[in-house]
């Protein structure tokens, strides 16, 4: 994975990455179309061991876009004020998980992955797979992030 150059003063640590992402509760994915034109849609995710995980429609131009091309761009931000944005870019590729769409069959390598949707989405239910969700896990090659709190002045 490539490391941040610009901006390194209000770059997330380890840490703060990882609790970032694992409390915010959408990201945008980028991907490109047939004609090379992007494509930016909101999905929900999980953040587990290094990888975005995202629950995608199977019959949805989303889906068709990563058939043909699994590189895609996620963006996940939070903040109204200057002084307050803070978020995370990760660039790499996507690599389809489990059974498409998704059906009840149990697979180990999703046991984490959807215990911790379910806990984030559905507080207090179980994870149920409705047959019109798959799961992608993007694995960043590139990951940007920057918090803008850390420009405020020390206090006093």
């Amino acid at each position: 994975m490539s490391s941040q150059r610009r901006g390194r003063s209000i770059a997330m640590t380890d840490a703060e990455l990882d609790e970032f992402l694992a409390s915010a509760r959408t990201t945008r994915v980028a991907t490109v179309d047939s004609a090379g034109r992007p494509h930016v849609t909101p999905l929900w995710f999980v953040w587990q061991a290094g990888e975005l995980w995202l629950n995608s429609l199977t019959r949805s131009s989303r889906w068709a876009h990563i058939t043909r091309r699994p590189d895609v761009a996620a963006v996940v931000d939070a903040g109204d004020r200057y002084e307050e944005l803070r978020g995370v870019e990760l660039r790499g590729r996507v690599r389809v998980v489990g059974e498409v769409p998704r059906g009840r069959v149990r697979n180990a390598e999703l046991d984490a992955v959807e215990e911790m949707f379910a806990a984030k989405y559905r507080p207090g239910r179980v994870f149920e797979p409705d047959g019109r969700h798959a799961w992608l896990a993007l694995t960043p090659v590139d990951i940007v992030s920057w918090d803008f709190r850390k420009l405020r002045p020390p206090e006093h």
